[in-house]
């Protein structure tokens, strides 16, 4: 797209980039005539949409060309390459050639279903030889192989049922010979099939308990509030989204669909080789489309008795047929080959979703030019910077054109609408929400301070709530949202009473940044300058957040940086004057013990001087204090490098403590920085081996943070994890108190979905309960 900006004539883009929402018209005018009389514009259609030139298509000749290198491997025993190669070869094949009288795609099920089994992924096993049934359901060989996963798994009435149908299908005498040998075995088994492991899980039919309503606010617009009082952990919202799209980087490691990490046995989509899947049901609500095109010439035979026919039916034709499917299929406009959804940017793509589905909920044959009815919800066009109006023009005509292949009478190539694609990009660019999935262990694993260490939130899609954009934010929010597949909830996690409004983060917190980091994150990415009561009135943790500890000994002032101290002083226009700022105070003791000059002061202007302390006045030579961070910083950054490379010398965590003690001199007692570089330190040592160690560092550091967050918080209860983690491991009674203070801090956020957010809650409960 740079080369085809590039030729844009310079006072075009001077229009494009100064123009407002009423000057749309011209602008898309404009440029729709510029790129009509362009060869490039049009070459660069053609390559998006062209069949002929798609580059996503489906392709026997690679799809046998990665089932031969799969083969070769299997033969070898390298299972893991040959999964990789059976994979690939799945994802090129078309669903409807044949490999030596078989469907293609059924015989790579079953290839890579023999792969599972050897690697003793049975489940997975399982699952492939279904889908190759579901493709060719008269397949005896993948009865057989279905028979084989299933008494791996211990399910021997359904292997038995298995192989008596592969028997009834089977022609060759060596072939039933080997069947009947089989089923002999199975027969002197036990027929109690072992159940197969499943959290115990009814929270997904957690209701609502209260109704909301939006209500107009006196500085944020719109809002979400309820007409009863809320109480802590209540569910308060739950909502699919309108339309949603997994991010690039994603591609090959999260469902398309429902955006949970994919499994090793992969589903590629049916018509094109963009996305993958983690079940067939996915695929097919994506894509709407399966294999009942393909099938008619694979029939079961007829001579199956009652029974045995429905079990059959029950395999090859699963309850997953599209024409169940409620909502508009969001991949089938972007199939074919066409590579334009692998170019186009995750937000331009979703656009296109946003639109199709408008498209298809219309009853007569006409568009409806007013595409931002569909999303009636706020816009930022005119705070978008010069470069993003330019690229919202260019890929708005883009887009357009790329539609056009399934719906050219509805989506006419004009300025109109060509302009409300426009916002509806500035729309998703300011309503959109990330859906995230939490990286971390599986839960089944020994309890280890070093894996727990590593939960971090991933963002893996991009969706449109049309409900959820109404919630507000608030840096100190009292709403957490999390996601369960492509579903948003939202949970009070406070007593919020009635009439108050309901306000989630939109990424940072009081406690994660400082005031000055969170603002300025807010008006780049959204266009508006927080004013919640985090960052417009005074607050103990974005004073000490990145503070410095005062000179004076035993003062537990603290020391400001020049722009940190330009946003604290900004929170006091709030105040009417002193005698207000006195009443704050004693409010909140904590800030008082840092900052009790700045309420002895009648000059405002004076409060906050940079490099002073806020409690008795004492200078502090922060560019001195910087140097001598940054040394110390130098071995704390190499200690942390030994921890994730796993080789971790004693003098590196003897340097590290020199550093933080030094750091201590220097900083403020509850600056985040200590605390998190307390947190690497106890991981070193719980790497080494010296747990008690861990556990000073471990418990040193939460302290810190519960200054920052507040007991309650999230972070803390991440912190709670690592902490119990140690104790527990260690036969700790108190590791059972913390695992009961981390389970209330994650009902609190999550409620019943705890467990599923994070598993390894269930193993600390588990690990407590035999300390009882």
């Amino acid at each position: 797209m740079e080369k085809l900006k590039s030729v844009i004539p310079e006072t075009l883009k001077l229009e494009i980039s100064h123009s407002t929402i009423d000057e749309l018209h011209s602008t898309c005018s404009s440029l729709l005539n510029f790129f009509q009389n362009l060869p490039l514009f049009h070459q660069m259609v053609r390559e998006l949409t062209d069949p002929e030139k798609a580059l996503c298509r489906k392709n026997k000749e690679a799809a046998m060309e990665a089932k031969a290198k799969g083969n070769e491997c299997f033969s070898k025993g390298e299972y893991s390459t040959a999964l990789h190669f059976y994979s690939q070869a799945l994802r090129a094949a078309p669903s409807d050639v044949e490999d030596k009288e078989k469907n293609l795609v059924a015989t790579l099920y079953l290839n890579r279903a023999s792969t599972l089994h050897k690697s003793g992924l049975f489940l997975e096993s399982l699952r492939d030889c279904s889908r190759a049934l579901i493709a060719s359901p008269a397949y005896a060989k993948a009865w057989f192989r279905r028979a084989k996963a299933n008494s791996s798994l211990g399910n021997y009435e359904d292997a038995i049922k298995d192989l008596t149908v592969s028997l009834k299908i089977e022609t060759s005498l060596s072939g039933k010979k080997q069947i009947e040998n089989e089923l002999n075995m199975l027969l002197n088994k036990s027929r109690l099939s072992r159940a197969i492991e499943k959290p115990d899980d009814d929270s997904s039919d957690e209701r609502l308990q209260m109704e909301l309503k939006c209500v107009s606010t006196t500085t944020k617009g719109r809002g979400m509030t309820s007409d009863t009082d809320i109480p802590l952990a209540s569910l308060i919202h739950k909502e699919d989204p309108y339309a949603a799209i997994i991010l690039k980087n994603c591609r090959e490691t999260h469902c398309a669909f429902c955006f949970n990490e994919l499994p090793a046995d992969t589903v590629p989509c049916f018509s094109c080789s963009i996305p993958l899947y983690c079940s067939l049901n996915c695929q097919v609500q994506a894509g709407g489309e399966d294999f009942s095109l393909c099938k008619d010439k694979y029939r079961l035979p007829q001579e199956l008795s009652d029974d045995l026919e429905q079990y059959a039916k029950n395999v090859t034709s699963p309850d997953i047929s599209s024409s169940s499917i409620e909502h508009a299929a969001e991949h089938k406009h972007e199939c074919q080959g066409m590579h334009w959804p692998a170019v186009l940017p995750s937000d331009v793509v979703l656009a296109g979703r946003i639109l199709v589905k408008h498209i298809e909920k219309q009853s007569c044959g006409g568009v409806d030019s007013k595409v931002n009815r569909i999303l009636d919800l706020c816009e930022n066009y005119e705070k978008l910077s010069y470069e993003t109006k330019l690229e919202f023009h260019v890929y708005s005509i883009i887009l357009l054109c790329c539609l056009q292949r399934f719906y050219a009478s509805k989506f006419p190539l004009n300025s109109a609408i060509t302009s409300e694609i426009i916002m509806l990009l500035s729309r998703i660019r300011v309503n959109s929400m990330a859906i995230v999935r939490m990286n971390h262990p599986d839960g089944r694993q020994n309890l280890d301070y070093n894996a727990t260490s590593s939960v971090e939130q991933v963002q893996v899609a991009q969706a449109v709530y049309s409900s959820g954009s109404l919630f507000n934010h608030s840096c100190v929010p009292n709403v957490h949202a999390y996601f369960l597949s492509r579903t948003l909830f939202m949970r009070a996690t406070e007593n919020v009473t009635a009439g108050s409004e309901l306000e989630l983060s939109y990424g940072p917190q009081v406690g994660q940044w400082d005031c000055s980091e969170r603002l300025k994150y807010l008006e780049e990415r959204y266009s508006f300058i927080c004013q919640c009561s985090g960052c417009s009135q005074l607050n103990y943790s974005d004073l000490v957040h990145t503070g410095f500890r005062c000179s004076k000994p035993n003062c537990s002032g603290v020391v400001l940086e020049s722009c940190v101290a330009k946003y604290e002083k900004e929170k006091l226009k709030h105040f009417k004057g002193p005698d207000s700022l006195q009443q704050y105070i004693l409010k909140d003791d904590n800030i008082g013990e840092v900052a009790s000059h700045v309420f002895e002061q009648n000059d405002y202007n004076r409060c906050f001087e940079p490099g002073h302390c806020l409690s008795c006045g004492s200078f502090r030579d922060l560019p001195a204090s910087q140097k001598t961070i940054a040394k110390a910083e130098i071995r704390v950054r190499r200690l942390q490098e030994a921890v994730a490379s796993g080789e971790i010398a004693t003098d590196l965590v003897v340097d590290a403590l020199k550093s933080i003690d030094i750091l201590r001199t220097v900083l403020h007692p509850f600056n985040k920085r200590i605390a998190e570089v307390e947190d690497i330190i106890a991981q070193a040592f719980c790497s080494i081996g010296e747990f008690q160690a861990a556990l000073k560092h471990c418990r040193a550091s939460i302290e810190i943070l519960e200054k920052l967050y507040g007991e309650n918080h999230i972070v803390i209860g991440n912190e709670l994890i690592k902490l119990a983690s140690i104790q527990l491991s260690n036969g700790l009674k108190s590791g059972e108190d913390n695992t009961s203070r981390t389970v209330a801090i994650f009902s609190r956020y999550y409620g019943s979905h705890a467990d599923n957010m994070f598993p390894h809650l269930r193993y600390l409960k588990r690990e407590a309960s035999t300390l009882k």
